[in-house]
């Protein structure tokens, strides 16, 4: 859960937000180093006199020609690994369809025959201690925790945005397409999120709540929704 004072990221709970937590950890220190080597070059510039040896130097034309594109390199090699690893969905253990309503979230558990509910926030005045203002819902959503779970997102009306920062997911929800994207938690607990698309006056009211739990106990969270 962020806070007020939190400069970072939120902590990872899926292999691919711990992936692009250490991703945008390595852009920030390629980002120093030429930060850096632009300063210390300014700073020569202005504090030593300018000579001619600078105007035709070709090993200094050759270096800032390589430099750049070995740094473009180092940036784009990890990223198109994660984007790859994002889009990869091979034999989810359970399929959850999220639908994006004005202004709630319809959710349908499609491996099971009548398991499907929709998710409004609860409001201020009914919220009850330790709750957190404009972001707990009536329904969370329950998964298992350490499986593979496929998420395919849509609309009904206009546009929305499923996103759950913890766990590096964000998909569009767009009437008449269906978008998926899949994620793992590594560890139980509750993480919260909201609609990323603005879809109209109550856009910051639909937030999104995903609790993971144990196997066991979703087993039985789902039996008792069922019956």
């Amino acid at each position: 859960m962020a806070n007020h004072s939190q400069f970072g990221f939120q902590d990872a709970s899926s292999p691919i937000m711990e992936e692009l937590v250490e991703f945008h950890d390595h852009a920030l220190m390629v980002a120093l180093a030429i930060c850096s080597l632009v300063l210390y070059l300014l700073t020569l510039m202005l504090m030593e006199k300018l000579s001619s040896n600078t105007v035709d130097a070709q090993e200094v034309e050759l270096i800032w020609t390589i430099l750049p594109a070995i740094v473009l390199i180092l940036l784009a090699l990890p990223s198109l690994q994660i984007l790859y690893m994002m889009d990869e969905i091979d034999e989810p253990d359970l399929t959850l369809k999220a639908i994006g309503h004005q202004w709630y979230w319809t959710y349908e558990y499609t491996d099971f025959k009548d398991l499907t509910f929709d998710s409004y926030m609860i409001p201020t005045t009914d919220l009850s201690p330790g709750h957190f203002r404009l972001l707990e819902v009536d329904h969370r959503v329950v998964i298992p925790m350490e499986s593979s779970i496929r998420i395919i997102v849509t609309a009904g009306d206009v546009l929305h945005s499923w996103a759950v920062p913890t766990l590096g997911v964000k998909t569009d929800a767009i009437p008449g397409r269906l978008n998926q994207t899949s994620f793992i938690t590594t560890r139980p607990g509750v993480f919260y999120g909201q609609c990323s698309e603005i879809c109209g006056a109550n856009h910051s009211y639909m937030p999104i709540v995903v609790e993971s739990t144990p196997l066991t106990h979703f087993e039985n969270w789902s039996a008792l929704l069922s019956s």
